[in-house]
C-alpha cells in the first residue's frame, strides 16, 4: 500500500494481524478514540454522509493544503461509524492534500472487515473518503 501515509497504513497493519472476531474489538477502540470536535466546530455547519447507516458528519480544513485538517461527529451509539470516522481521522488527518488523494478509494478492503462487517456499512466508509477527497478537489 505504497500510496497510503504510513499512520493508515500502520492502521492497515494493525488490523491484518487480527483475526475476524478481534478485528471488530479493534474497530470498537477506535470508535472511542475519536477526537473531540473543537469548540468553534458546530456540528451544523459540517456536511453530513447519508451512505452511513448511523449519523455522521465530517469536515474538512484545507486552507493549508500541506496540513488538512478532518473532522468528523458520530454518535456514541453508532461504534462503527465512529470507529470508520476514527480510522481515517488517525490516519488522514494532518496531511497534504495530495497525500490524501492518493490513497486508493478501495483501502478499507485491506482492513479485512468484509467477513465482520455488512458491505452497506463499508459503503459508508468509502462515501466518507470520496467525500474528504472531493472537498480537496474542490
Amino acid at each position: 500500500m505504497s500510496s497510503v501515509p504510513p499512520a493508515l497504513a500502520e492502521i492497515v497493519e494493525d488490523f491484518a494481524a487480527v483475526g475476524t472476531s478481534d478485528k471488530l474489538t479493534l474497530l470498537l477502540e477506535f470508535s472511542r478514540e475519536l477526537p473531540a470536535l473543537p469548540p468553534e466546530l458546530e456540528q451544523s455547519a459540517m456536511e453530513p454522509v447519508p451512505e452511513c447507516q448511523s449519523p455522521l458528519f465530517l469536515s474538512v480544513d484545507d486552507s493549508d493544503r500541506a496540513k488538512v485538517r478532518l473532522y468528523f461527529s458520530a454518535p456514541a451509539e453508532a461504534p462503527t461509524t465512529r470507529g470508520f470516522a476514527s480510522i481515517l481521522a488517525q490516519g488522514l488527518d494532518g496531511h497534504s492534500a495530495d497525500e490524501i488523494l492518493a490513497v486508493p478509494d478501495d483501502f478499507y478492503s485491506e482492513l479485512g472487515l468484509a467477513a465482520a462487517v455488512s458491505p452497506l456499512r463499508l459503503r459508508g466508509m468509502s462515501a466518507m473518503l470520496a467525500r474528504i477527497k472531493r472537498r480537496l478537489r474542490g
